[in-house]
């Protein structure tokens, strides 16, 4: 039992597979490489598999050149990763990268049994790919802005979640102090109880959506407490606004924090 093996269909399977993959780490991280790079990185890649197929190699060296000293070569040319750190980070996402596409092309294959169109699927899913990176990455860095807030007033505290919110430039036209903005549901609760002591006025604020006025009030202390390592911050008579309607759709958090206050 032989197997008839064309050198050039195989180069340009690689090619487009290792190009993708490339594009795909490079969309994720940001590199900034122009395509032309990756293509070339690309196309050693397919090379230098060519290569190695031809080459009457022993397995047990074939396995460790094709797994790690490809992939490196083609990081290391397609997206000039030099340092080791985004180095790691490149190679453990090329390769599952590479194994969600192949999962991804594998299910397809019963239904685009000619060659043209199985291949031509690949790109389709190399944008799946890249959404779904995306969309895992918006989702990490707004864990990451999540943090906890402890709300003093004149008589109780309230302790809620919050998101750090670099969006949020909302200032006091007086004092020029930056406002954070509170779900109305939570207002309601430290209203209902402490009116006399917060003292509620208006200020104007403009959005993509238009322009309006807030109502806002002073709380006499809010702590921050940020994940990791981040530190813990209070800041004395913070302003608080009150959202017109609910600030997160499923209820993650209850305050979207200005960042100007870790620095005012």
């Amino acid at each position: 039992m032989y197997y008839e093996l064309y050198i050039d269909v195989l180069f340009l399977i690689n090619f487009m597979m290792d190009s993708l993959l490339l594009l795909a780490v490079k969309r994720v991280l940001g590199c900034p490489v122009r395509n032309s790079r990756v293509f070339l990185g690309g196309a050693l890649g397919a090379a230098l598999t060519c290569a190695l197929v031809w080459l009457p190699l022993p397995s047990a060296v074939k396995i460790p050149i094709y797994y790690a000293g490809i992939s490196s070569v083609m990081l290391r040319i397609g997206l000039q990763v030099r340092k080791r750190r985004e180095f790691v980070r490149a190679f453990g996402l090329l390769y599952v990268s590479a194994f969600l596409m192949g999962g991804m092309l594998m299910i397809l294959k019963p239904w685009v049994r000619t060659g043209s169109l199985f291949f031509a699927a690949a790109v389709p899913i190399y944008y799946l790919l890249c959404g779904a990176w995306q969309y895992l990455a918006r989702l990490r860095n707004e864990k990451e802005r999540l943090c906890v807030v402890v709300l003093h007033t004149g008589l109780e505290k309230y302790r809620m979640h919050a998101l750090l919110d670099t969006g949020n430039a909302l200032t006091d036209p007086v004092s020029g102090e930056p406002v954070s903005v509170i779900d109305p549901a939570c207002a309601q609760k430290i209203l209902e109880k402490e009116r006399e002591q917060t003292g509620v006025r208006y200020i104007p604020y403009r959005t993509v959506g238009g322009e309006g006025v807030m109502p806002v009030f002073r709380a006499e202390q809010m702590e921050v407490f940020l994940s990791g390592k981040k530190g813990e911050f209070r800041i004395q008579r913070p302003i608080i606004g009150i959202c017109e309607g609910s600030i997160s759709g499923q209820e993650e958090y209850q305050m979207i924090l200005n960042p100007d206050v870790l620095t005012y």
